[in-house]
Formats: structure tokens, sequence, C-alpha cells
């Protein structure tokens, strides 16, 4: 029996180790806190984010990772500020085809996720697994499908062949960019779709911020090299519907807070980790590095940086000049 380890045990990490259980693996869920592990240990179930999913008793739940050794394929499932600690972690270790979930950037140096891992782990193999796949229908076997992106076609298959199930069908493609870049941004526009909530607009206006919020991912996206396509795709419009519709998604609860007059900081620690708060820095800094224009985003990143009025950034985005639907790559 081959083995499967999953660092992180969050919401997103359990819903993989429990699939992975169910997919035949022998699997080891991993947690740096070792009272995360004994609570989880003890209830087999996490009350808080996963409540009512069980956590079968085969599955290995530890602080150690002597247990990740010999891995088939090793699954990172950390928030995004974590994937660099969590990778280094494994330099010396024989951990298999390494996959990341996390979405987002890494604060500071703006890179993405794969190329912060590729960097701790540059003779790995390296597959981003992503789309519109929320952590508590996966785990409920609720039909789910997402892409596995990687510059290595076999190892994107391997996982592919490893992973696919009766509710959980997996494409592969080679645009590791666009797959990323569509997971970190997403979550800046969900923000948006939940403040526009909290303001009581209506389905006009959401299907307006999906729709040109996809056009500035894109936009943004194929000036960092990714290819136009991807963003029409699962991990593109896929994801990006799921997170702004779906009462799931933590960036849409957090922007409905904030949407309502809850103060940015309250939202914050009301929520939780919102990956969406942390993108939209770094998505401005990086449309100004690439001489983009991203006013969705940018109106996003002054009401939570800046304290603008949520309603203040409707009007500003209304009355922009007028131009054409068709841009240069949309």
């Amino acid at each position: 029996m081959k083995k499967l380890c999953v660092l992180g045990s969050g919401g997103w990490g359990i819903a993989l180790a429990v699939h992975s259980y169910m997919q035949g693996f022998e699997t080891v869920l991993w947690s740096p806190f070792q009272a995360e592990v004994d609570s989880l240990s003890a209830n087999r179930e996490s009350e808080k984010l996963l409540k009512g999913v069980k956590i079968p008793e085969e599955i290995e739940i530890t602080t150690s990772l002597e247990a990740v050794e010999g891995s088939y394929i090793t699954i990172i499932a950390t928030p995004s500020f974590a994937v660099r600690e969590t990778a280094a972690r494994l330099k010396n270790i024989d951990c298999g085809i390494v996959v990341n979930v996390a979405k987002g950037f890494e604060k500071g140096s703006m890179k993405l996720l794969s190329e912060v891992i590729s960097e701790e782990l540059p003779e790995k193999s390296l597959v981003i697994l992503s789309g519109p796949s929320h952590a508590e229908e996966v785990a409920r076997h609720v039909p789910t499908t997402v892409v596995a992106a990687s510059e290595d076609a076999k190892a994107a298959h391997n996982v592919q062949e490893a992973l696919i199930g009766d509710t959980f069908r997996i494409y592969t493609v080679n645009d590791v960019i666009g797959v990323e870049i569509g997971g970190a941004l997403k979550n800046v526009i969900a923000v948006c779709a939940g403040i526009a909530n909290g303001l009581g607009v209506g389905d006009n206006t959401r299907a307006a911020l999906i729709t040109r919020g996809l056009a500035e991912i894109a936009r943004l996206g194929v000036k960092m090299g990714a290819e136009k396509a991807t963003f029409m795709g699962l991990s593109g419009l896929g994801d990006l519907i799921v997170t702004c519709m779906s009462e799931h998604s933590r960036n849409n609860r957090f922007g409905n807070l904030v949407g309502r007059g809850t103060e940015v900081k309250a939202a914050l620690e009301t929520v939780g980790t919102v990956e969406g708060y942390y993108a939209v820095e770094i998505a401005v800094k990086l449309a100004e590095k690439y001489s983009v224009d991203i006013p969705i985003i940018q109106e996003c990143y002054n009401i939570l940086y800046n304290g603008d009025p949520a309603d203040k950034a409707i009007r500003n985005l209304m009355n922009r000049p007028g131009r054409p639907e068709e841009e240069q790559i949309w």
C-alpha cells in the first residue's frame, strides 16, 4: 500500500486526508501543533471546521515528520504564509511528489507559491492542485472537479491517477502560472463579492463583479506569463464562481462583514485566515510592476487598507470612462 501524507490539518487538509484514505492510501495527517493533533486524535473530527466528518482511525495524525518518509505523494495544505517553512521541513525527507493546494502569494517576495516551493525543494516534482473545491463538500463526497498543474507532465498524471475517484475528478494542465494566479486572485474578487452582498446589492452587481473581476485576473495573469485560456477553466472561472457565490467561502464572509460596516480588523478576527486580504496588497503591487489596470482589485485594496467607504468604491467603478468590453487579451 502506497503512503500519502497531508501537511496541514485545517479543513482542506482533513478533507484530502479522508479522500486519500478512501482511495486506498496509507494516510498520514500532519500538524506542527501538538494540541491540534491531540484533539483530532481523541475526537477524530474537527467540530469547528468539518463538523460531522469523521477521520478514520486508520489515518495517523502526528506532529512527527518522520511519518512522511517514503511517501508516494506529500500534499502541502497549510495557509500561504506557512508554505515556505513547511516545504523547507521536507528538504532531507523522501516525500515523493509534492502537491501544493495552498492559494496565494508569499508576502514580501510577492512570489507564486510554486516558486517558493521550488526554491526550497528544487529536486522535487511539484504539482499544483486547484479549482472549485470547498473542503466542506469534498469531505462529504460532493462531486468536485479540479486541475493538476505541473511542468512535469508525468507527475501531474500520477497525481491525477492517484486521487481521481467517483466524486473527485481531476484534469491535467501545464500552465502552472495561470492556475496559481487564478487561485490567488479569485480570493480578492470573492472579498469584493462579499462586500457587495453586505451592501445589499443585487444579482446584476454580483454578475458584473465576477465577469469584470475575471477580466482583471486574466489581464494581470497574461502579463505575468500565463495562458489566456487557463482563466476560462476550472482554476479560473470555476474557482471564481464558487468562491464568490458560496457560504463556505471565508473571503466572501469576511467581505460581507466589511460591507455591513464591521471594521476590517474585527472582521478578520471573526472569520480567521482570509487569503484575499493578504493577496490584494500583493496584487496591487504586481499590477504596478507590470503596468496593468485592475480597478476592482484597486478599490478592494482602498477599502481594506485605506479605509475607503465600500459604497464609494461602487460609485467609482460605475463612473469610470466608457470603454470597449473587448480588450487586448479578452
